[in-house]
């Protein structure tokens, strides 16, 4: 967490970005399917506002992201050519790519790219990951890279961040790069940690929290923090059936941690007051769209079936409970919404907290997969008070953890030969 927030996009256009070049650090880590088409574009459609402002005001932008997590140096299948075509319509104006030079993502082409940029022009770097120093655990390494990426907006450059749901990473271009240029927080980091702060320290009660996906490894660590805060914490998805197996029920063929179900015992016990399970669920007999459901009770799953969903009673006991509800924050599914005939629990929840934010009450979306869920259900992204970028990130933050990205750029301001 941070005690103040960090100097911000606001701050870096009063002082001038007029012919300055400006690295920004954004997440457009989309979804693409088989045919390399994006899926879900509300990555990119987030890091326009930051990057908007700084075109307007005349910066020479070099945008750093990665897509997926490539193995071995460049994957033509994660390539960023999609997504820069896509941030290009949305900014309404050419983006270029530069290309990567073997595993070098920062060669020859970037430079001669970057030094050709007139004022507003937009350059996105190739997939930042295809460098593997980006994740290096070694820190020269990193600070290799990320003095690289520095001498793209040299010597009179700044760096924003932009990219919250990669905060949470100590990587060269999240993290090092900001120990090396004047460092700010884009528009999209400042309103997460604000949403955020307001999680932990200004929250106004009753708070419900619903956490789905499918690993209670996963959402250990934010289901023992916020449970000393929140007055219920509802659990669906796949991780409700480690809680269903600690309490001695059968799960069928459903997603179990063995390993986890004596912490899920634990947990029960101590947060007997605060923790909700399903009562009833939706199974089938395999994983697949096209399987017939059957609801059963949550302490009868057939040895032969697999939980795909919550059921109606359950959503019915979620919704009720969260109608009363003045913060919520929802992160995971609640049960495979992709698929359509086990989307009902997904879409039960997503409703309610709608209808409570309608009634006043301050809601945040996870990201992830309950992001990606809100847009697939085609649930309005504005009956919700936030929806945040970062999953993973928005986990660790409210656990209490310190971000890396986020702690960098509250440290003072680097001199202009750092670079």
């Amino acid at each position: 967490m941070t005690d103040s927030l960090p100097p911000n996009l606001s701050d870096l256009l009063a002082e001038g970005v007029s012919g300055r070049g400006v690295l920004v650090r954004s997440d457009l880590n989309v979804p693409l399917d088989d045919e390399g088409v994006i899926t879900d574009p509300g990555r990119i459609t987030a890091s326009v506002p930051t990057l908007q402002a700084l075109v307007d005001a005349g910066a020479k932008v070099v945008v750093a992201a990665h897509l997926g997590r490539p193995k071995n140096g460049p994957d033509p299948k994660l390539s960023l050519a999609p997504v820069a075509a896509a941030l290009g319509e949305q900014l309404g104006r050419h983006v270029q790519l530069a290309g990567s030079d073997r595993s070098r993502v920062v060669g020859g082409d970037a430079l001669a790219r970057a030094e050709g940029l007139t004022d507003g022009d937009v350059l996105l770097l190739e997939n930042i990951r295809f460098d593997p120093r980006e994740t290096s655990k070694d820190d020269g390494e990193r600070l290799a890279l990320a003095r690289e990426l520095a001498e793209l907006v040299s010597p009179e450059g700044a760096f924003v961040s932009d990219g919250f749901g990669v905060v949470h990473r100590k990587q060269a271009s999240v993290y090092d790069v900001a120990t090396l240029l004047p460092h700010y927080a884009g528009t999209l980091v400042a309103n997460e940690i604000q949403v955020l702060e307001q999680l932990t320290s200004s929250t106004a009660r009753p708070y419900a929290v619903v956490l789905g996906g499918s690993k209670v490894s996963d959402k250990l660590g934010v289901i023992e923090s916020l449970a000393t805060k929140a007055d219920s914490i509802v659990i669906g998805g796949g991780m409700c059936f480690t809680f269903l197996a600690a309490q001695g029920f059968p799960v069928g063929k459903s997603l179990l941690e063995e390993e986890m179900v004596d912490t899920c015992r634990r947990l029960l016990d101590t947060y007997v007051d605060v923790l909700r399970l399903p009562k009833d669920v939706v199974v089938a007999e395999q994983f697949a769209a096209d399987s017939p459901p059957q609801t059963v009770a949550a302490d009868a799953i057939p040895d032969d079936m697999i939980g795909l969903d919550i059921g109606p009673e359950s959503v019915k006991r979620f919704a009720a409970l969260l109608s009363n509800a003045r913060t919520v924050f929802w992160n995971g599914p609640m049960g495979v919404f992709e698929f359509p005939t086990f989307a009902a629990g997904t879409r039960g929840v997503a409703e309610a907290i709608a209808a409570a934010t309608g009634k006043g009450a301050f809601s945040v979306v996870g990201g992830g997969d309950s992001a990606a869920a809100v847009r697939a259900l085609g649930i309005p992204e504005g009956d919700f008070s936030h929806i945040s970028t970062g999953g993973g990130a928005s986990l660790e933050y409210l656990e209490g953890k310190t971000l890396p990205g986020i702690e960098v750029l509250g440290r003072p301001q680097p001199s202009g030969g750092d670079a």
